[in-house]
C-alpha cells in the first residue's frame, strides 16, 4: 500500500484551511495546516510534506517571500492559492518558484486536480536519469539517501521518508562522517541556509532521526552518542552515486 501524500495548507483564513483539509482527506491525502510562515516551517520540520498550498497574503512574511526562501534549499512542489489573481501576480508567483498558481474564489475539485497534476510532474522529474545521478543520491555503507524525495534506502531496499529537518541533519552528518559534533555546533550546521527552527533541542531531532533509522536493519547504532561530547555519524565511507559506481567497477576489475 502506498503512503498517503501529505499536503500542507498555508492560509491565515481558518475557514479555508478547515474546508480544504476536510476536502483533501476525502480524496485520500493527509492534510496539515499553518496560518503563517513560522508555523509553515514548523510543520515542514515535523512532517515529510509532499506539496504546499500557499496563500500569497499572510501575516509576517508574505507568500512570495516564503516561496523564494523555500527554493533556496527545497524542491517541494508549491501551488499558490490567493486572491491576488492578476496576470502580473501569477507571473511573479511562478517566477518566484511556485509550480502552479490559482486565484480565489476557487473550486475545490479543481484544486485537487491541480495537486494531482503537480505531484505527477514532480514524480516524473524525480524518475528522469538526470535527477538520479551525482549528488542527488548519496551512498554510504550500502545505504542511499535520495535528496530529490528526501527518502533513505537501506541495503535491503527498505525505505523511510525524512522530514525537512531530519533530511538536513542527515546531510550534515553525511558531509562530515566520523566527526564528533558538539550539540550547539550540530544545531548551527543543520539550520544553515534555512529560516525555520528544526526543533526545541538538537537532542529531540537526533532522537527522531535515530528512531527512523532503528526501524531498518543495522540502523540502530548509526548515530553514536559520545558522553560529554555530542554525536558522531558512524559510517565508513560516503560517496555520491557516480563515485560509488566507479568504485564498484574498479573492485570488479581487481577481483575484490
Amino acid at each position: 500500500m502506498h503512503a498517503r501524500r501529505q499536503i500542507l495548507i498555508v492560509d491565515d483564513d481558518t475557514e479555508i484551511t478547515a474546508l480544504l483539509a476536510d476536502f483533501l482527506v476525502r480524496y485520500g491525502y493527509t492534510a496539515h495546516v499553518a496560518n503563517d510562515g513560522v508555523e509553515m516551517f514548523r510543520q515542514l520540520g515535523a512532517h515529510a510534506i509532499d506539496l504546499i498550498v500557499l496563500d500569497a497574503m499572510l501575516p509576517g512574511a508574505d507568500g512570495m517571500s516564503l516561496v523564494r526562501d523555500m527554493r533556496r534549499h527545497s524542491r517541494i512542489p508549491i501551488i499558490m492559492l490567493t486572491a491576488r489573481s492578476s496576470a502580473y501576480d501569477r507571473i511573479l508567483g511562478l517566477e518566484s518558484g511556485a509550480d502552479d498558481y490559482m486565484g480565489k474564489p476557487f473550486e475545490p475539485r479543481e484544486l485537487v486536480s491541480r495537486i494531482q497534476s503537480v505531484l505527477r510532474r514532480s514524480f516524473v522529474a524525480k524518475e528522469t536519469p538526470a535527477a538520479s545521478v551525482g549528488n542527488s543520491v548519496i551512498c554510504f555503507d550500502g545505504w542511499e539517501l535520495h535528496c530529490d524525495n528526501r527518502c533513505l534506502y537501506s541495503p535491503e531496499g527498505l525505505v523511510v521518508a525524512l522530514s525537512e529537518a531530519e533530511f538536513r541533519l542527515m546531510c550534515t552528518f553525511l558531509h562530515n562522517p566520523q566527526q564528533l559534533f558538539q550539540r550547539a555546533q550540530l544545531l548551527k550546521l543543520a539550520r544553515e541556509g534555512s529560516t525555520d527552527t528544526i526543533g526545541r533541542s538538537i537532542d529531540l531531532l537526533v532522537s527522531r532521526l535515530r528512531q527512523k533509522l532503528a526501524c531498518m536493519p543495522d540502523g540502530q547504532n548509526m548515530i553514536k552518542t559520545v558522553r560529554g561530547g555530542g554525536y558522531m555519524f558512524n559510517v565508513r565511507s560516503v560517496l555520491d552515486r557516480t563515485q560509488s559506481r566507479q568504485h564498484q567497477r574498479i573492485a570488479g576489475l581487481s577481483g575484490h
